[in-house]
């Protein structure tokens, strides 16, 4: 499942500009040393030697930008020494004017300190809220095994449109997956409204189609209440199951996501496609009844439904992720092992350069004897690898 090709470049590219910036200081100043010694008194590195601290100001610490202007001053301090012309007024300029910018590196470097320390705060409160929106689901409910996974597309950015949530109810385990329409703020506002009404028309409505829609219902009613559903980013594709107690089989409603896929214990496998497409929830193009199909559930199978996140996903020749040919034959242990697997080859694929926030949910049906797994959510930018 795993090949590992060219397409990890995009990771390794990007720890090599690291370390290059990191090492660039030191060899500016380096430079700037050979240069001034090979050249004619009358020219100067000076440029070269107050581009260290410059450089260095907003990716090193204080101590670090302090250091490398001392250095890049003490250098050229010793050049002119050495030449007997520190006594000489554009020497002393020179001096001057790399002291004033080692200064002002200095003030660069905690302004941008200041900024990360505000931005870190910022992205603790959209993890809090994204949590809050989408909390751990249990590892077993009504019997099944669960695991769930949210993959934030951009490095340290938690807040999306994503969604999933499961509940235990008297007419089985009902599960929602589905995607708002935007980012941001908004976009976490519309994915509490539908989990909200989610959670409160599974334990109510006798079917899935009942469910589906009073989300549909929920979703205009925040709609007009804000003045449109555009400030409600205008609608959400889902897909609802509903897997019914001591009954083998799940029961579906696609309300324009992607298909689930349905993984059997042989490594078998069925795209769970529906026998009527239907438009996403909140579109208020029309009224049409939605229809729920049903497939079997065989001890040892396990659903999964995930966002376009995944099936959109793209390599560096912009081929799209196809997660029923990569998935098909193959066997795992639990949920959770299967969605580990799938994360590490997604990010394979895109060489870590997902445009997408990433939804995954898989609930599995346990074979006899098969043990109970701990799993939690969790939520990983892409420079957590």
């Amino acid at each position: 499942m795993g090949k590992r090709d060219s397409r990890r470049g995009g990771a390794g590219e990007g720890v090599g500009a690291r370390r290059f910036v990191r090492a660039l200081p030191a060899l500016m100043i380096g430079v700037g040393i050979v240069f001034d010694l090979v050249t004619p008194t009358a020219v100067t590195a000076v440029p070269l030697f107050a581009a260290a601290p410059l450089i260095a100001a907003p990716f090193f610490s204080l101590a670090s930008t302090v250091r490398t202007g001392v250095a890049a001053t003490l250098a050229v301090l010793a050049i002119r020494l050495s030449d007997g012309l520190i006594t000489k007024v554009v020497p002393l300029t020179d001096l001057l004017t790399l002291i004033t910018v080692s200064a002002l590196a200095l003030v660069i470097n905690g302004v941008v300190r200041r900024s990360n320390e505000q931005l870190a705060s910022a992205r603790a409160v959209a993890e809090t809220a994204m949590r809050a929106v989408l909390p751990t689901p249990d590892d077993r409910i009504g019997g099944l095994l669960v695991a769930a996974r949210y993959e934030a597309a951009q490095a340290d950015e938690f807040v999306g449109g994503d969604l999933f949530a499961v509940a235990d109810t008297p007419h089985g385990v009902r599960l929602v997956v589905g995607d708002v329409r935007g980012k941001g703020l908004d976009a976490v506002e519309a994915v509490a409204v539908v989990i909200g009404a989610f959670r409160e028309a599974a334990e109510q409505e006798l079917s899935l189609e009942g469910v589906a829609q009073r989300l549909e219902r929920a979703l205009a009613r925040e709609g007009s209440r804000r003045g449109g559903l555009d400030s409600m980013e205008g609608f959400v594709t889902a897909v609802l199951a509903e897997i019914p107690v001591g009954a083998g089989v799940v029961r579906i409603v696609n309300r324009g996501h992607p298909e689930p896929i349905l993984l059997h214990a042989d490594g078998a496998l069925e795209v769970l496609a529906p026998t009527a497409p239907a438009l996403p929830i909140g579109m208020d193009l029309g009224v049409w009844p939605d229809r729920s199909d049903e497939w079997e559930l065989p001890a040892g199978a396990t659903l999964l439904a995930f966002t376009d996140g995944l099936s959109e996903a793209r390599d560096a020749d912009g081929v799209f992720y196809d997660p029923a040919a990569r998935l098909r034959g193959r066997i795992f242990p639990g949920p959770e092992e299967l969605l580990s697997a799938l994360t590490d080859d997604v990010r394979l694929h895109t060489g870590g350069r997902a445009t997408d926030d990433l939804a995954l949910l898989a609930v599995g049906r346990p074979a006899r004897g098969q043990p109970q797994r701990r799993t939690t959510v969790k939520i990983v930018g892409r420079g957590s690898e």
